[in-house]
């Protein structure tokens, strides 16, 4: 467990598997959930019917941003986080089945 060598590995796996996932599963779904709150959001400022008007889009412009971006961070970094306990598990068994082997070898020699 000195070069926590599976943990990096880990973690690095699950941020990969997390922008694969978010780039099939989460993309176009973010950006429709963001695009329909920023309406929702300046239908409330603005009135219903909105317009041609150049706030009530980039309200909903920075909405749709600000959903992919949020929805990315949290398959990336959830993912990430998975990934590494996994590799942290894993480094901890090996080195308790290590330590048992040394235990058996000594118990036997003497």
């Amino acid at each position: 467990m000195k070069t926590m060598d599976l943990s990096k590995k880990g973690l690095y796996t699950g941020a990969i598997v997390g922008i694969i996932l978010f780039a099939f599963i989460g993309l176009l779904p973010s950006s429709f959930i963001g695009g329909v709150l920023g309406l929702k959001i300046a239908s409330h400022i603005f009135g219903v019917p909105l317009g041609m008007a150049i706030l009530p889009r980039v309200i909903v412009g920075i909405t749709m941003v600000l959903g992919v971006l949020i929805t990315g961070a949290i398959f990336v970094v959830g993912l990430s986080l998975t990934g590494w306990l996994c590799g942290y598990v894993i480094e901890v068994i090996k080195a308790k089945k290590e330590n048992l082997n040394e235990l058996q070898t000594k118990v036997n020699r003497a």
